[in-house]
C-alpha cells in the first residue's frame, strides 16, 4: 500500500487571522505528493489558492455533519484545527463521528499545551473534552499541545499601542513559552505524511521560552523601535481587546490564559521549558523567535 497516495482532509485549511496551521499543513502535504482535500468555509481566493496547487476543495461548515460527511468520503487521514470562536465542541463531535464512520486511520488536532477540566479559561477545558471524544471516537487520534504561537504575540505587538506590549502575563522576568505555528504544522505534517510511523498520543511543542524582557527587547530590535512591556490589569486588558472587535470567546479565553501563565511562571521560573517534541517528529530543531522575527520581516 502507497500511504503517499492516500488522501488526508485538512480543516481549517484557507488559515485564519493568526497561525493558519491548517494551511500550512495543506500545502506542506500538497508539496510532498500527498494528496489532499481542502475543507473552508467558502471558495475565496485564499481557497482557490490551494485549488491551483491541487488540492481539491470542500466547502461546508465543520458543525455541519451534512458537510463533513461527505468531505469524510474516501478519507484516510485527517488534520483538525479550529479557530479560537465558538464551535470547538460542535465541530469536534461532528468530525469525530463522520471520521468514525468511515474508519479513520489517523487523525492530527490541535489541542493547547496543558488542556484540564480545571483549567481557568473556558476554551481550555473545551479542549480537554475534545481529545476524550476524539479518543473514545477511535480514530487514531493524536493532540498537538501547543503553546502560545509567536503570531499571537506579534499581533498583540501591532495591535497596541505604538512602542508598547500590554498584557496581563506578571513582571518583566516572568518567562512565557512560546511555539512557531510552523513547526506546529511541520509536525502535524509529518504524522500524516507517515501514518505507518508510531504516534504518541500527544506532543508537546515548545520551541521557545524567552522572558517578557527578552521578549519585547526582540521584537522592538526587529521593528526598529524602542518596545516597553506593560503589566496590565487583566480587566483593562479585557476591556481595550472587546473595544476593538474581538470576539467574546477569543477575550473570554485570553483574558483568563494571560493571568494563569503569569501565576505558574511567577510561581515557578523553570515551569517552562523547551521540549524535544519538534525534533524528534521533524528531524529540525524549533524555529527561534530571532528566526520567527526575520522570516515575518521578509515577507512584510
Amino acid at each position: 500500500m502507497k500511504y503517499m497516495t492516500e488522501l488526508v482532509l485538512v480543516t481549517g485549511a484557507a488559515g485564519g487571522l493568526q497561525g493558519s496551521t491548517g494551511r500550512q499543513v495543506a500545502e506542506l502535504l500538497l508539496a510532498r505528493g500527498v494528496a489532499v482535500r481542502a475543507f473552508v468555509r467558502s471558495h475565496d481566493d485564499r481557497a482557490e489558492r490551494l485549488r491551483e496547487l491541487g488540492a481539491e476543495l470542500a466547502v461546508g461548515d465543520l458543525r455541519e455533519i451534512a458537510d463533513v460527511t461527505p468531505a469524510m468520503a474516501g478519507v484516510d487521514r485527517v488534520f483538525f484545527t479550529y479557530p479560537v470562536l465558538d464551535g470547538l465542541l460542535d465541530a469536534t463531535a461532528v468530525v469525530a463521528a463522520a471520521a468514525r464512520a468511515v474508519g479513520i486511520r489517523r487523525l492530527v488536532e490541535v489541542s493547547q499545551l496543558r488542556p484540564r477540566v480545571d483549567a481557568l479559561s473556558p476554551r481550555t477545558r473545551q479542549h480537554w473534552v475534545a481529545e476524550q471524544v476524539f479518543d473514545a471516537a477511535g480514530v487514531g487520534a493524536t493532540h498537538l499541545r501547543a503553546t502560545v504561537f509567536f503570531e499571537n504575540i506579534a499581533a498583540l505587538a501591532a495591535a497596541g499601542s505604538e512602542g508598547e506590549l500590554a498584557v496581563p502575563l506578571g513582571p518583566e522576568s516572568n518567562t512565557i513559552a512560546l511555539v512557531a505555528a510552523a513547526d506546529v504544522a511541520k509536525v502535524g505534517t509529518a504524522l500524516l505524511e507517515h501514518p505507518e510511523r508510531p504516534a504518541a498520543p500527544a506532543y508537546h511543542l515548545i520551541g521557545e521560552v524567552p522572558t517578557l524582557r527578552d521578549l519585547v527587547a526582540e521584537f522592538g530590535a526587529a521593528r526598529g523601535i524602542p518596545l516597553r512591556y506593560n503589566d496590565i490589569d487583566p480587566q483593562v486588558w479585557r476591556d481595550r481587546m472587546l473595544a476593538t472587535g474581538s470576539s467574546q470567546h477569543t477575550v473570554d479565553h485570553l483574558s483568563r490564559l494571560w493571568p494563569a501563565l503569569a501565576k505558574a511562571a511567577s510561581a515557578n521560573p523553570t515551569a517552562f521549558r523547551v521540549t524535544n517534541d519538534i525534533e524528534d517528529v521533524t528531524g529540525q530543531p524549533p524555529e527561534t523567535l530571532q528566526g520567527f522575527l526575520r522570516r515575518q520581516q521578509a515577507v512584510e
